[in-house]
């Protein structure tokens, strides 16, 4: 059960685990080193309504934690949905290109979508995008 979102792109299971989603990038609301990016708690609050209290279902790639000892795993929501895909797809974050991953094709397609849409980061009231891939 994911009990907390730490931020847009990172979660925490009820285990105390905490899991980063592939594939995905959102800007920062939480490092301590850095500001908030902007858009950073729109999209920590998109992952919040989505994950937070749900049962989810973790999927993993070929490396299973990252540098911080994060779970790495694409996380499914009870509906079946993907979470990392439906970040992505609403404009909450960027697909992530720097690292190979299962579903990379897919979240590119989804990123272009959300650009040409003008939605969420995309969108006319927001200046210009600040992740980076």
């Amino acid at each position: 059960m994911c009990i907390r979102v730490i931020d847009g792109d990172t979660v925490e299971l009820d285990g105390g685990d905490r899991v980063r989603l592939i594939g995905v990038n959102t800007p920062e609301s939480v490092d301590p080193r850095r500001p908030v990016e902007r858009f950073g708690k729109e999209a920590s609050a998109f992952t919040r309504r989505l994950a937070e209290g749900q049962s989810v279902r973790l999927e993993y790639g070929e490396e299973t934690r990252d540098r911080y000892g994060r779970k790495l795993a694409y996380i499914y929501l009870p509906d079946g949905s993907l979470l990392n895909a439906e970040i992505i797809r609403q404009g909450y974050g960027f697909a992530t290109t720097r690292f190979p991953h299962r579903h990379l094709e897919e979240f590119v397609e989804l990123e272009r979508e959300a650009r040409e849409q003008g939605r969420g980061l995309w969108g006319k009231d927001v200046a210009g995008p600040t992740g980076s891939n």
